[in-house]
């Protein structure tokens, strides 16, 4: 099913999302959509079935942060009665914290990445949970292109000094259409191993497209996969990636993904959701 928007600003329930690099968060019966559009902050909007979408303002405003410009790519999980929000604002990584799935969030600390990175620019910041309880952080470095890296996080949601680690860059033909860029990693574990999905290809390209990379760890080695990509021009539409996986009501795993507002613009990008299932070891996207 896809879901756009008419009326970024209505109160109305709408089947139209205009949200880029998306996620979504299933919390108590009610589904969340967070990303990139408003640029003074991250836009939220909540969901019983994944069709009609109510616009719920922002989730964070930029005067509850340090920064004032481009705010992207926002993930939000549940700790306890926490949730916390890991974004992209001004090219820098940061987190903020709230009681509430809808906010208000609040910047927490400064530069996420100060101790491992200084001020150097990062993006796309993704976290993922294992079954042992180590959580562990995937971002985008400007090095060699967007280029994946990773980190352990403490129990505090902090990166572990010394933990920094490379994932891989853009290095395939689908992936080098248009500029050296891997970037959005999202990372699922299914049957002891890890997958970790990212797109590749500038977010301007109609190109712009899914692939995943396979390790029997969370710090690598990562082997891409040769079936990608996976997702690529879905459903006929252009620029369809910045990606994440969560599991539906009904335990579907389910992937959201953005696309370019038609063939012929950009902006404002699209939220759209399709199904996603493990064959064979292989991730593959339906409709």
């Amino acid at each position: 099913m896809s879901i756009l928007l008419l009326n970024a600003w209505s109160c109305a329930a709408q089947t139209e999302v205009p949200l880029a690099d998306p996620y979504i968060l299933l919390d108590g019966g009610t589904y969340y959509a967070y990303g990139t559009h408003s640029p003074v902050g991250i836009m939220i909007y909540t969901s019983d079935d994944l069709t009609n979408w109510q616009e719920a303002g922002l989730a964070l405003h930029r005067d509850s942060t340090t920064e004032e410009r481009w705010f992207w790519a926002p993930e939000v999980y549940r700790r306890g009665d926490t949730y916390y929000m890991f974004f992209s604002a001004n090219e820098h990584l940061y987190l903020a914290t709230a009681t509430s799935p809808t906010g208000p969030f609040r910047q927490r600390g400064g530069l996420l990445m100060q101790e491992l990175t200084g001020d150097e620019k990062c993006i796309d910041s993704s976290v993922f949970f294992d079954n042992d309880g180590r959580t562990y952080l995937y971002f985008v470095r400007f090095t060699d292109g967007n280029f994946i890296w990773m980190c352990d996080l403490d129990d505090e949601m902090h990166p572990v000094p010394g933990s920094l680690r490379p994932c891989f860059g853009a290095t395939e033909p689908w992936e080098l259409k248009q500029a050296r860029v891997a970037e959005g990693p999202f990372v699922v574990k299914h049957k002891g191993t890890y997958y970790l999905t990212y797109s590749a290809n500038h977010y301007e390209s109609q190109d712009y497209a899914v692939g995943y990379a396979t390790s029997p760890t969370p710090h690598g080695p990562w082997t891409k996969s040769a079936t990608n990509p996976i997702l690529h021009r879905h459903r006929g539409l252009s620029g369809t990636g910045h990606h994440s996986l969560f599991k539906d009501k009904h335990g579907q795993l389910r992937i959201v993904y953005h696309a370019h507002h038609s063939a012929t613009d950009i902006h404002p990008r699209m939220m759209h959701i399709a199904k996603a299932r493990f064959r064979n070891g292989k991730l593959t996207i339906g409709q």
